[in-house]
């Protein structure tokens, strides 16, 4: 399978997530600050690092929800950085998926451009440093939120979302592959 197919694969079963979410709790989420939405991240990221690390759990989940999860974050603050956070859920489940489309959709032509730069070089990488690289990208938003949003040399905040839900598309990628060959054994 392509990577580009691999993509929508991954991407179908987050949106499926977030649609069932909506239906379940509405768009509460418009409500969060793009600083809440980042630590929301950085706790889900910090789990499967602490996983990696520790190799056990005592929640019975593992890593894919919480991958699933920094997608759906990062889209939900891509969101709020476009419309800026609301005192009320002020939007519908059917807008929100809209604004889910897009910006699932701008992270994946971003994905498929760098890709093809740098040869599909996260296929030889291992999900622990992908995992790192997540975690140095929240690292970075965080600081730039810390100063306002503004950069004088780097990309924003938004270029963070979008690499953080290329990076967890990644590994979700790579699971399914160790799922898929696990499976054959």
């Amino acid at each position: 399978m392509t990577t580009d197919l691999q993509f929508d694969k991954v991407i179908n079963k987050c949106r499926d997530l977030f649609k069932k979410k909506a239906s379940d709790y509405g768009t509460a989420w418009r409500i969060m600050r793009p600083e809440s939405i980042t630590d929301q991240i950085f706790i889900k990221a910090n789990r499967i690092r602490g996983l990696e690390i520790n190799k056990t759990s005592m929640i019975d989940e593992g890593v894919v929800p919480e991958f699933i999860g920094m997608i759906n974050y990062s889209i939900m603050g891509l969101i709020q950085l476009e419309k800026g956070f609301a005192d009320t859920a002020d939007i519908t489940a059917e807008i929100a998926v809209e604004y889910y489309n897009k910006y699932a959709e701008q992270a994946k032509n971003l994905m498929m451009k760098k890709n093809h730069d740098y040869g599909e070089a996260w296929r030889s990488m291992r999900i622990s440093s992908i995992t790192d690289l997540i975690l140095m990208k929240i690292y970075r938003i965080k600081q730039i939120e810390n100063n306002d949003g503004k950069t004088s040399v780097s990309e924003g905040i938004d270029a963070g979302y979008f690499d953080i839900i290329n990076y967890s598309v990644f590994n979700l990628i790579k699971l399914g592959e160790i799922d898929n060959n696990n499976d054959t054994k």
